[in-house]
């Protein structure tokens, strides 16, 4: 009867899980990013360890995907192109003198380098990832490698990169860089475009994809990181075609010129942590460092038609979760052509940032939980379609943890009490994060049971944090 309930209560939720599990883990929903091409980190070193450490305690990021894409803005010829507007290329097989002529109209001059990083300040994002290049090839800052970029190219005639990390340095920020490394549409050696130039194969055989890497890639890579101060992370993306000595020449210039700098997943060899499937969430907690990038709606790029942006509460859940479980969340959002943010996604960001600005020690410099039993379970008796057994994540709470607390995040609050997992410590006291006056609340302990007497309290409307403050700084399970 208990299972039978837990499903019930799982079927009410269905609109949350939609959003938080439409991708089932690690699955990558998205064509441009495959699960397999994800690599675990190399061995922490104390110097990695050392590297990693704003990285452990920021959680949260803002991810940024910008650039001539934005025009189109997921139509093409009047018709809509519905997988990923930043693709647009490749997706419409646009030839590249046809879209090297979006350049003269992108001129966005309402972008605000210090309003964007207020905003990701405000939202309570630690730090910004930019696209310096996506697949189209377009460098949106000013590339002395190639004329093809927004300084040179556009009317805009500015460089955003370095208008964005002096922003960040003024109001705390970190800046990173999305550099796509493998996939170049508007190079004929690079991979991807088979329309204007090449299969990927004959490229790799006959040198043009090593030519494209030693004459673009490598010192583009180069600029990015002595040009614009200090970078925390380089976001690489889909080898393909990147062998290990490809990739680590890559790592190789960014460990000499910024050795504090961060790689992800992506590069083709192993990153100082993984990277998950596009908006891929696991279902337990993952070991190691690992980031999680995630749409705010359903393209990385802008979308006109694209308006389905997620809730604040549903991004808290996606946050808590991925937290949880010992990840970072680095949640996208795709600026329009005159360079604004949408405004529905600022005030959804905003609503988040007011409720960690309260409940921040609950997110900020946590470890994962320490109860597997808090995400679900599959169900025996619900199948998908190929017959194989459900996964039903549980959605009541989470659990994050510092040193002598625990932060329950209650999604479901209930007046009947919150029966606390097992565990051997004493309890010294519990009260909620958001009380300044941290007001002891009661619990009862029967035979073990430890539940606490919540029916006084009223829920706030994304959730409440119960602290737990322990006799000792280490759980004893």
């Amino acid at each position: 009867m208990k299972y039978l309930h837990f499903c019930v209560f799982l079927l009410l939720l269905t609109s949350i899980t939609a959003f938080s599990y439409g991708n089932h883990g690690n699955v990558d929903s998205h064509p441009r990013r495959r699960s397999k091409n994800q690599l675990s980190p190399r061995s922490a070193s104390q110097d990695t360890e050392d590297k990693l450490a704003w990285f452990r305690n920021a959680k949260y990021g803002f991810f940024i995907h910008w650039g001539l894409y934005a025009i189109p803005a997921g139509e093409w010829k009047g018709k809509q192109i519905r997988i990923s507007s930043e693709w647009i290329m490749a997706h419409a097989t646009i030839p590249v003198k046809e879209y090297e002529q979006l350049t003269k109209q992108f001129n966005p001059v309402q972008f605000n380098a210090d309003r964007w990083v207020q905003m990701v300040k405000n939202a309570g994002m630690k730090y910004i990832v930019f696209t310096a290049k996506h697949g189209d090839g377009f460098a949106m800052y000013h590339s002395r490698v190639t004329p093809y970029n927004i300084y040179d190219a556009t009317p805009f005639h500015r460089d955003p990169l370095k208008e964005l990390a002096e922003a960040c340095k003024k109001y705390g920020i970190k800046m990173g860089i999305y550099y796509s490394q493998s996939v170049d549409w508007h190079e004929p050696g690079g991979e991807g475009n088979s329309w204007d130039f090449a299969r990927d194969s004959e490229k790799d055989k006959n040198g043009a994809f090593d030519n494209y890497l030693q004459n673009k890639v490598e010192p583009q890579l180069k600029e990015l990181l002595t040009n614009y101060g200090p970078i925390c992370e380089i976001f690489f993306d889909t080898p393909a075609l990147m062998t290990p000595p490809r990739a680590q020449r890559l790592a190789d210039i960014v460990h000499t010129l910024q050795p504090r700098c961060l790689i992800d997943g992506r590069l083709g060899v192993p990153g100082d942590y993984s990277t998950m499937g596009d908006n891929g969430i696991p279902n337990a907690d993952v070991t190691g460092d690992w980031e999680t990038p995630g749409e705010l709606n359903h393209n990385w790029g802008f979308d006109k038609n694209d308006e389905d942006y997620k809730s604040p509460g549903q991004v808290l859940f996606n946050l808590i979760d991925i937290i949880s479980k010992g990840g970072n969340y680095l949640l996208d959002v795709g600026p329009d052509a005159f360079g604004k943010i949408p405004m529905v996604a600022e005030k959804n960001l905003e609503a988040v940032g007011h409720w960690l600005d309260i409940n921040g020690d609950a997110v900020y410099g946590t470890e994962r939980s320490p109860f597997a039993e808090s995400y679900g379970g599959y169900g025996r008796k619900i199948q998908d379609p190929n017959g194989k057994v459900t996964y039903l994540p549980f959605l009541n709470w989470r659990c994050t943890a510092k040193p002598g607390k625990l932060y329950f995040s209650i999604f479901n609050w209930s007046g009947s009490g919150f029966k606390l997992p097992v565990f051997k410590n004493e309890i010294k006291k519990v009260y909620l994060l958001s009380d300044p006056a941290q007001t002891a609340i009661p619990f009862i302990n029967d035979n073990g049971t430890r539940t606490v007497q919540t029916q006084h309290y009223a829920p706030t409307v994304m959730a409440n944090v119960l602290v737990v403050e322990l006799k000792g700084e280490k759980l004893e399970l």
